[in-house]
């Protein structure tokens, strides 16, 4: 495919010239002499095999063949220079990269995103997101978000977030009735598992078991925003949902968890300005309500 597309100089030349409609001042534009302009015009014409201009005593006017050309090299430099600019664009020690697992992103750090831009629009920051913990050292991020109780080697923990969890489900499961514990349980594999804590803990007794295990909280919220029972919510994370009254509270019953998320980042590396500024910002919104 290659073969069939004219040199890139070629095409660039004829573009000024075009645009212009004289050599001379397309190759002030481009950083070449009228002779050399007149070469490049030259060997394009040449292999298209048809004439892209009529020289004229006063300048240069183009062919029917050269105006139907024309606006498919200017579609094609301004597609490049686009895909150029969004790949590349950003001023290197401007952008962050940060990747968190998905319900933090989602629930967490989304709704703020509009808050962070108005104070640090100058920079970017690139989020991902991870599924296993393999995929930490896969994306080599800038910054990580964590879950756990803030331990991981060779990386500086900072607290973003203490959960806390209370029973939440859909208005629609009418929770007012005694029992509500025997209703379908909602549970999420791993470190928020711990229906049988907060039911001790709260001196409840239940025998039922988790009907719907999911693999990450933002999809248990999702199924217990949609009635399908009750989650054992993660405070902060389901604090936004609570406020429009999407799920209510079972209980004013909260367990302390000692886990919650941290930014990480590795330890003993100077941060970059950019690294710093994301930093602060995370904590300064942990402080302010996280």
């Amino acid at each position: 495919m290659t073969e069939q597309i004219p040199h890139l100089p070629w095409l660039r030349c004829f573009e000024a010239c075009a645009r212009r409609l004289n050599f001379t001042l397309a190759g002030k534009e481009i950083g070449l002499t009228q002779a050399a302009v007149s070469q490049q015009i030259g060997a394009l014409e040449k292999t298209l095999g048809v004439a892209l201009f009529r020289r004229e005593r006063r300048g240069v006017e183009l062919t029917a063949e050269g105006a139907a050309y024309l606006p498919h090299v200017q579609a094609a430099f301004a597609t490049l220079s686009h895909s150029t600019q969004a790949l590349f664009g950003a001023p290197r020690g401007k952008e962050v990269s940060l990747i968190a697992p998905a319900s933090f992103a989602l629930l967490w750090l989304a709704p703020r995103l509009s808050g962070f831009a108005a104070v640090h629009p100058d920079l970017a920051l690139v989020v991902s997101t991870m599924q296993t913990p393999a995929d930490y050292a896969v994306a080599q991020a800038d910054l990580e978000i964590r879950f756990g109780i803030g331990e991981w080697p060779g990386l500086a923990a900072h607290r973003i977030t203490h959960e806390r969890l209370t029973p939440i489900c859909a208005p629609g499961l009418d929770p007012g009735r005694p029992g509500w514990q025997d209703l379908p349980l909602l549970a999420v594999r791993g470190a928020r598992e711990m229906w049988r804590d907060w039911f001790a803990m709260a001196g409840l007794r239940s025998t039922a078991r988790p009907a719907f295990v999911f693999d990450t909280f933002a999809i248990a919220l999702a199924a217990a925003k949609a009635g399908a029972g009750v989650l054992l919510g993660s405070r902060p994370l389901i604090d936004a949902a609570l406020a429009r009254g999407e799920v209510i509270r079972l209980s004013d019953l909260e367990l302390q968890s000692p886990n919650g998320h941290f930014l990480c980042m590795r330890a003993g590396e100077p941060p970059t300005p950019a690294r710093q500024a994301m930093l602060n910002w995370f904590l300064r919104e942990a402080s302010e309500g996280g």
